[in-house]
């Protein structure tokens, strides 16, 4: 068993050399300044939107109903009993439905975020992949706001180089 120590000093990079390269980027930053990252909040402002309209159209109508219900019960409208437990279960089923739509739609909406999320991480992780080939950094980190660099050298602040990389690779045109 040979227990020497090596002979020679760590390669630059290696563990335990001062030399490592490393760079951050700033997440908050870097999203501001992501066009696929603009384009596709856009998109889902505009599902959340639709959406809300969707629901409230939807809840204003049976409102209506509700309210017209509430009218013929205290005014006899109804020509049975029967009739008026009719229209009730109606509204009731209409609720329901309603709720449904709104429990679907939230989920729908939940799942296309995380796939959008999913998507972001890998076409930065992919882009930076890449643009390391010839920067040979041995740490890329990311930061938010609130996040565990508390510093970081500006020198080696690499957000403005990657959103423009990110930003000349991303063809809006090919996106759904």
């Amino acid at each position: 068993n040979n227990n020497a120590a090596p002979t020679s000093a760590p390669a630059a990079g290696a563990a335990g050399s001062s030399n490592m390269k490393i760079a951050f980027v700033e997440i908050d930053s870097l999203l501001t300044k992501y066009n696929f990252w603009n384009d596709l909040s856009e998109q889902m402002l505009k599902k959340e939107e639709n959406i809300r309209t969707t629901l409230n159209e939807k809840g204003k109508k049976l409102e209506a109903e509700a309210r017209e219900f509430e009218r013929k019960i205290q005014n006899n409208g109804f020509t049975s009993r029967e009739r008026a437990e009719q229209e009730q279960a109606r509204l009731m089923k209409q609720q329901q439905e309603l709720q449904e739509l709104q429990q679907k739609l939230a989920n729908d909406l939940a799942a296309e975020n995380q796939k959008n999320s999913l998507e972001l991480r890998d076409s930065i992780n992919s882009f930076l992949n890449e643009y390391n080939k010839s920067k040979g950094y041995d740490f890329i980190i990311s930061n938010t706001a609130l996040a565990n660099l508390l510093y970081g050298n500006p020198a080696l602040n690499i957000t403005h180089e990657t959103a423009e990389g990110l930003n000349a690779r991303y063809n809006p045109s090919i996106k759904k």
